[in-house]
């Protein structure tokens, strides 16, 4: 599977973030985890990838079956309160 250089970053971004799943980068681009550890090692210098392995290793939040919640996005119960937005993202 080639994969196009805007895919890699998407792919990327996904990884770093911490409440995507490997589940939802192989349901969008059909990598496993092991395929995905190996893009990253691939595109990463080594001590970026030696941190987000260190970031991602075992982390509950990156394994669809580890998590304690279903689905749905986590807000701080405080966000509004410190952003003092009624809406704190503006899609426009």
């Amino acid at each position: 599977m080639t994969l196009s250089a805007l895919e890699i970053d998407r792919i990327i971004e996904m990884a770093w973030e911490d409440r995507t799943t490997f589940d939802a980068i192989s349901l969008q681009f059909g990598l496993s985890e092991q395929q995905v550890i190996s893009l990253m090692r691939n595109q990463l210098k080594p001590k970026s990838f030696r941190l987000w392995r260190a970031r991602v290793q075992g982390r509950k939040t990156k394994h669809e079956k580890l998590r304690t919640f279903e689905s749905g996005r986590f807000k701080c119960s405080r966000q509004k309160s410190i952003s003092n937005n009624k809406i704190s993202k503006r899609l426009d």
